[in-house]
């Protein structure tokens, strides 16, 4: 078979073809991801929710990158993939165990599926049997190019990640973090060098532990994947603080959208994670973890069951709730008998004070009707010792404090 450039005829095919193949993606990376997860070795990855969005995620880039490369220069060779998706799954391969031979048989099961996908797209834009016979041969050495390519990428961070989780000890590691929590003299050059991590940039830090005798340790490692996952795989350090906790540091800040994680920690009993402030440095580096340190004391001392809570919410929290007993006499000298009125009443009020006493706000952001706000907000005056609107920084405090000592699986962390 030829070697050569394709014609002309083959390569204005080949951008017809991967154009139909962006358009019908969905249906490629179906078939794909199903043949990807159906070896026994991935049965494990397969039952794992967070596992197969990263395959799913990497399949997806894989067409994406291969097919808009022959849009804009169809036939030509196809550099590797080194996107962030390939990236998260080189470093979940490894977390999960699998050596480079279950990678490389992985990727050629991927690429079976997608030149027989590839070339039910090509039938359908010629029966020349000369140039399909050539489009085939074009398009089965340039998938295979492009998937060595990415392969050997794969391999290559894996043997990176491998390294991370080897590099010196954990009480190496430990202890270059204890150095800076301490405010030691060393310098953010010679730390990042020894963790491995930046520290010239924005941090995230996060403590995850778990707070049942029974803790299942590999979920505290599961929730970490989860934080790294909703950071957008960015670059993290992680530490083990103890057999049942472990300190993270994410690069960049805390806007991030916890949905994903908090629906996630539904199945990880016991696990419940704290999140820091956003800083900037060496220093930063210390502030957030100290912040997600005092989020997780809050989260304990009110006995608190929230899953996951940031330093945002917390932080008025941890003003006021140093001694549980004055917070106990506050809430019920603040609320009387508002304290064990109805939740949703509460979230009424609670909310009317965030929208700035906005009825109007309110009801839409309770997706309510205004009148119904009216009538909460009427019940709540009876209810509290004083009307709202004399008292309204103490309630709202108070509630807060409430909403901290009695919460239920609520996220705090927005």
């Amino acid at each position: 078979m030829s070697q050569g450039p394709p014609s002309a005829r083959v390569r204005e095919l080949m951008r017809e073809a991967a154009k139909l193949a962006v358009e019908t993606q969905q249906k490629w990376v179906d078939d794909v991801n199903m043949m990807t997860l159906s070896p026994d070795y991935m049965q494990a990855m397969a039952g794992d929710p967070l596992a197969a969005e990263v395959i799913a995620r990497s399949n997806r880039s894989n067409q994406l990158h291969w097919a808009a490369a022959n849009i804009s220069h169809p036939g030509e060779p196809v550099q590797a993939n080194l996107g962030a998706e390939t990236l998260a799954l080189a470093r979940y391969l490894v977390r999960q165990g699998l050596d480079n031979v279950a990678v490389v048989e992985t990727y050629r099961m991927a690429e079976r599926v997608a030149v027989r996908l590839w070339m039910r797209i090509v039938f359908r834009l010629t029966s020349d049997p000369e140039e399909i016979r050539e489009l085939f041969d074009v398009s089965e050495r340039s998938i295979n190019a492009f998937l060595s390519a990415t392969i050997s990428e794969v391999h290559r961070q894996m043997q990176i990640e491998r390294d991370e989780l080897t590099r010196g000890t954990h009480a190496e590691r430990r202890e270059t973090v204890a150095l800076i929590l301490d405010g030691a003299p060393i310098t953010s050059q010679l730390a990042g060098k020894r963790l491995g991590y930046n520290l010239e940039q924005n941090h995230t830090a996060a403590v995850i532990w778990g707070d049942e005798s029974n803790i299942e340790l590999s979920d505290l490692d599961r929730a970490r994947e989860l934080l790294i996952h909703a950071w957008h795989e960015r670059r993290s350090l992680s530490v083990l603080a103890s057999a049942d906790t472990r300190w993270v540091w994410l690069q960049g800040d805390d806007d991030v959208d916890l949905l994903g994680v908090t629906a996630a920690m539904s199945q990880l009993p016991g696990v419940r994670i704290a999140i820091g402030s956003t800083a900037a440095g060496i220093a930063g580096f210390r502030r957030t973890h100290l912040d997600a340190i005092t989020t997780q004391r809050v989260m304990t001392r009110l006995g608190s069951t929230q899953r996951i809570a940031s330093f945002t919410d917390a932080q008025l929290i941890s003003l006021i709730t140093a001694d549980p007993d004055q917070v106990d006499r506050f809430i019920k000298r603040t609320l009387g008998d508002f304290e064990s009125a109805d939740p949703e009443l509460q979230r009424t009020v609670l909310t009317f004070i965030q929208e700035k006493c906005n009825a109007a706000r309110t009801a839409e952001r309770l997706f309510t009707h205004r009148n119904t706000v009216d009538r909460r907000l009427a019940r709540a005056d009876e209810l509290l010792p004083q009307p709202l609107e004399v008292a309204i920084v103490h309630v709202a405090v108070a509630l807060e404090a409430l909403r901290w000592r009695n919460s239920g699986s609520a996220v705090a962390a927005r």
